[in-house]
């Protein structure tokens, strides 16, 4: 499975509109070249943009969901189109899109753990409340954004849903750009899954991105990682690796603590 992390930089003075064209025309460059690709967190506003989070928030089939669609049926890739603020009863969320390569929307996830300690995202947007997975052709992806990276239990519920790789979106801060790599790699062996973790360059309302987008194998080892600006990292999988390291080292069959099942919602 070919894969294309688009680590787009977000530029303030760049029109929303002009971005969501430029990402469309990105992921349409990657046809014949990757089957899935994936987009950066609140990549349309900037994560830390927080003052505007609700002037651009949007209804769930909107205009990005819209040009996202429309891209994944035009590259005939499966498309994790990174996250936007959706505006849905009241309220604001993180939410990520997915879509199938004849641009059906293949699942929805809303952000669970929000950032900013009583502040931003945290205050501002309603937390998401259920684990997504996708499948795909020979792999089953679960699904978290950015600073749900933080949080191991999440990535458990969505082992014991059937994931083998996990997609991360994320608008991550230079400053904790340690802590990026560092999270990617523990939640990929602990879990013997595949991480795909894409960021965004350039800066969001004076915070510096750490870009350095990176994928993962199921072993911790670094296939593949960005530099902080703006590029297309591209990288294969094995499909059949996540359960051939599960076959040769356990350590998931030694588990004696979990949680309960997840709950799977279906696509919207």
């Amino acid at each position: 499975m070919r894969a294309s992390l688009i680590q787009i930089a977000v530029d303030p003075d760049e029109p929303v509109a002009e971005r969501r064209a430029r990402a469309a025309r990105l992921v349409r460059e990657e046809r014949g070249a990757a089957d899935l690709v994936v987009l950066p967190e609140l990549w349309p506003v900037g994560a830390f943009a927080a003052d505007l989070f609700a002037a651009e928030s949007e209804p769930l089939h909107g205009p990005t969901y819209e040009a996202m669609a429309a891209a994944a049926r035009d590259a005939e890739v499966w498309l994790h189109a990174g996250s936007f603020v959706e505006a849905a009863g009241g309220s604001l969320y993180n939410t990520s899109l997915v879509f199938s390569p004849d641009g059906e929307l293949a699942a929805s996830y809303r952000k669970i753990h929000r950032f900013g300690f009583d502040q931003g995202e945290a205050v501002l947007m309603a937390a998401g409340e259920d684990l997504v997975t996708v499948d795909l052709p020979r792999l089953t992806v679960g699904v978290g954004t950015c600073y749900d990276l933080r949080f191991p239990e999440l990535f458990r519920g969505l082992v014991d849903a059937g994931a083998q790789a996990f997609v991360v979106p994320a608008g991550w801060p230079a400053r904790r750009l340690g802590h990026w790599t560092l999270l990617a790699r523990a939640r990929a062996v602990e879990n013997q899954a595949y991480v795909l973790a894409c960021g965004t360059s350039g800066t969001h309302a004076g915070v510096e991105q750490a870009g350095h987008s990176l994928v993962v194998d199921p072993w911790g080892e670094v296939l593949a990682e960005a530099g902080p600006g703006e590029e297309v990292l591209r990288v294969v999988l094995d499909p059949a690796k996540p359960a051939e390291i599960r076959e040769q080292f356990p350590a998931l069959k030694d588990r004696l603590l979990g949680i309960a099942a997840p709950r799977r919602r279906s696509p919207r």
